[in-house]
């Protein structure tokens, strides 16, 4: 989940927002959450940029699916150290195994699927941080 501002009617809000699938944002605000969705490719640009920029400055970094499939197996855990190259998801799309593999070193700060979950493609799957 990361923080931002958003400016809206020229008043300034802070806000968590929270990447839930493919062209779709979980948004918390004054106790209370939002599902919306991008409705253009510009608009997620936009939204990535965002998601890029405050995911660098807090030193995280996220795997995503790089298409939609069902999760069979999770090959790490919170906590684990893992390594460029590393499998930490094994994703069956098109009835074909994919291992999906961290492209940095890191620890694992956060898993966001389970076994047997459909994803999307895009959906973030593992949150890493730095060591």
């Amino acid at each position: 989940m990361e923080d931002i501002s958003v400016k809206l009617d020229g008043k300034e809000y802070k806000v968590q927002v929270e990447e839930i699938g493919s062209k779709k944002l979980r948004v918390h605000f004054d106790g209370k959450s939002y599902d919306v969705e991008t409705k253009n490719q510009s608009e997620q640009e936009i939204v990535d940029e965002v998601v890029s920029q405050n995911s660098g400055a807090s030193g995280k970094d996220f795997i995503k699916a790089p298409l939609p499939g069902t999760v069979v197996a999770i090959n790490t855990k919170v906590g684990a150290k893992v390594s460029d190259g590393d499998s930490v998801v094994k994703l069956v799309a098109m009835k074909m195994e994919n291992d999906i593999i961290a492209e940095k070193n890191g620890v694992v700060k956060e898993i966001r699927v389970k076994k047997n979950q459909s994803v999307e493609k895009d959906e973030i799957l593992i949150v890493l941080g730095s060591f």
